[in-house]
């Protein structure tokens, strides 16, 4: 159990250190996903 706690403990200071970079690919899906939509309204 502590070995469980231990890894959702490191899990969450990489999800700390890196929501940044989480925010930035997301965002850049979002674009490329919303841009090929449009593109196939046209």
């Amino acid at each position: 159990m502590d070995t469980i706690a231990e890894g959702y403990n490191g899990l969450r200071v990489l999800f700390t250190v890196n929501w940044d970079r989480l925010f930035y690919f997301a965002a850049i899906f979002g674009a490329l996903t919303g841009g090929a939509f449009l593109g196939s309204l046209l």
